[in-house]
């Protein structure tokens, strides 16, 4: 029962949940920039170099036959995916780029100065008993 217990303890932790719930949302926010590279950017970038599709483009190593399908090189594909890998590494750059900024904001703010020592106080009131 130890094993379970320690699985329990490990899987309940805060970083275990955290780790969980982003990739969750990573899962969900590649959809969301796939659908923004093959539906908002593509299509116009297509258009201004003559109409290309850029998931349709490969080169035929090995024409088709009765038996067997073309072989081809799909490098279309591979443009595609390098597009929504640069625009989600963006994006996370962004984001740790303000998160980053945002902790050098609290780290600039200066610490209260700490309480004087019994002493300091003790000092103070001889010096202000002496002025007057």
């Amino acid at each position: 029962m130890k094993i379970v217990d320690e699985f329990k303890a490990f899987a309940m932790k805060g970083n275990m949940i955290d780790m969980a719930v982003g990739i969750i949302i990573g899962a969900a926010f590649g959809k969301i920039v796939s659908s923004i590279v093959n539906d908002i950017l593509m299509p116009p970038l297509g258009l201004l170099l003559g109409g290309v599709n850029f998931t349709d483009l490969k080169l035929v190593m090995k024409a088709a036959t009765e038996t067997a399908p073309a072989v081809t090189w799909n490098y279309g594909s591979f443009i595609q995916a390098l597009v929504d890998f640069l625009i989600i590494a963006f994006a996370i750059f962004m984001m740790i780029k303000g998160i980053n900024s945002l902790k050098k904001k609290e780290k600039a703010a200066p610490a209260p100065p700490p309480a004087p020592s019994k002493e300091e106080t003790l000092l103070s009131e001889i010096r202000d008993l002496l002025k007057k």
